[in-house]
């Protein structure tokens, strides 16, 4: 067993989402040396940062973040589901590194894609098409996993071909449906 255990350390208020809060825990040693093995294979890998032993992963709602010594997640409804959430990332940990022989590690960093990023890409036309009131709260939609792109008509366009697959690319896991860590699911 890699982590025997990861400890609830504290809770703060979630300023993301008003009434939830963020759980903070301690596994029972350092991670670090999952982290890798996790960056390659896990579908909702949205940032990596080798250099600071730092793994952020989306979950349905919030975030997942992963460093040598510590665990985040955000969004949680109360300490019963934080709890079980740290259960379920012991359990991923334990059987990643299980199957370590089996994954080639991949080391290089990912960078978490800005709003600002994407919303350059968009047609920027606040046309209300896809559900949100402007393409810059598309955007955040689109890196929230709340929209996929073909909600957006005018990107849907042939003469939008180009944008579309940049951002197809810079999105990368974000417009996949994401089975991992949905709710309270693990």
């Amino acid at each position: 067993m890699f982590v025997e255990y990861i400890t609830l350390d504290h809770t703060r208020p979630c300023l993301a989402e008003p009434g939830k809060i963020i759980i903070v825990g301690k596994p029972a040693r350092a991670i670090d040396a999952v982290l890798p093995l996790l960056n390659a294979i896990l579908p909702n890998v949205i940032s990596y940062n080798p250099r600071a032993s730092a793994l952020v992963l989306r979950r349905k709602p919030g975030f997942i973040t992963l460093t040598h010594d510590t665990v985040y997640i955000t969004q949680v409804k109360d300490t019963d589901e934080g709890i079980e959430l740290l259960r379920a990332v012991r359990d991923l940990l334990n059987q990643t590194w299980d199957m370590r022989d089996e994954i080639s590690p991949r080391d290089e960093e990912r960078r978490t894609p800005r709003p600002l990023d994407v919303w350059e890409l968009l047609p920027r036309t606040n046309c209300r098409a896809c559900g949100e009131a402007t393409c810059m709260a598309f955007a955040f939609a689109l890196l929230e996993a709340r929209r996929k792109l073909d909600a957006c008509v005018p990107l849907m366009q042939s003469h939008s071909v180009e944008s579309r697959e940049t951002l197809r690319g810079l999105l990368g896991n974000y417009d996949l449906p994401h089975s991992v860590w949905r709710d309270s699911e693990a």
